[in-house]
């Protein structure tokens, strides 16, 4: 039986059987690993994922494919390598699914318009997995990666928790129905918050997203004008900190890399 997708939900099914494999492959999967899928769909991807994991965690929305998925892994359900929640992961409350924090990796093909609210949750969050492989937007992949070497606020805000990569380009026409753009397999590895070790995790997000605030105007002038003169805490001059980590007065945001970043933060 076959479901007709719904725009509502932003399904996309997955058919590529080569675009499938990359997937899995691209997860580095093993018989210890609990992998988190997200909107498993038809259970297409599902079927690869349990054939090298420890055990799938399924969360589906669509109440339709419930009973699809059901019938299709009964004995994995019985045998307990397959577990399937009908629910939103964004709204859900992730304790719920028996997932721990950094002992479990998330395998999907997520609806595109939940890209952003996905990574923060899964990121920034409290339970966070070591390793995400997604389908997104081209674009989107391109501006995480930083392709053409301008960072964005996405791209840090990524790179401030793992590695991103992308393992492959995947045309329109892999899936059914075909969207209306290109997409990407994405690879983000080593999660963790390592990063915010020696500074607040919200501090650096307000200085980031105060340097990012208007594209157009120099990283200086922003901070400036959300942070103020003297900065968040007050004390050193903005334009001091610049002359002392040797950053010229004209840069833009889109130029600084993670390291800068954390530099900056250091200082105000």
């Amino acid at each position: 039986m076959s479901i007709f997708a719904k725009k509502s939900l932003g399904q996309n099914f997955l058919k590529n059987e080569g675009v499938l494999q990359k997937i899995t492959e691209a997860g580095e999967i093993s018989a210890n690993d609990i992998v988190l899928e997200v909107g498993p769909g038809e259970g297409a991807l599902t079927v690869k994922l349990l054939e090298k994991s420890g055990k799938v965690i399924a969360v589906e929305k669509d109440h339709r494919l419930i009973s699809i998925l059901e019938e299709k892994f009964t004995k994995e359900i019985s045998e307990s390598k397959f577990q399937l929640f009908e629910g939103d992961i964004l709204e859900d409350n992730t304790e719920k699914l028996g997932i721990e924090n950094g002992k479990f990796k998330i395998i999907a093909n997520i609806p595109y318009y939940i890209t952003g609210l996905f990574f923060r949750k899964f990121l920034s969050g409290p339970i966070n997995p070591t390793k995400i492989v997604v389908l997104v937007q081209k674009e989107i992949a391109d501006r995480i990666i930083a392709r053409d070497n301008k960072e964005s606020l996405l791209s840090i805000s990524v790179k401030a928790y793992g590695i991103p990569s992308m393992a492959m380009k995947v045309s329109k026409g892999s899936f059914v129905p075909a969207p209306k753009v290109d997409s990407a397999v994405l690879i983000i590895d080593n999660i963790s918050k390592n990063y915010f070790k020696d500074f607040s995790e919200d501090r650096f997000f307000e200085v980031l997203k105060a340097g990012f605030a208007h594209k157009r105007k120099m990283l200086l002038g922003n901070l400036k004008d959300s942070l103020g003169e003297d900065g968040i805490m007050g004390g050193k001059n903005l334009q001091q900190i610049f002359s002392t980590l040797g950053f010229n007065e004209k840069i833009r945001a889109e130029d600084l890399r993670l390291e800068d970043w954390k530099k900056i933060v250091e200082n105000i």
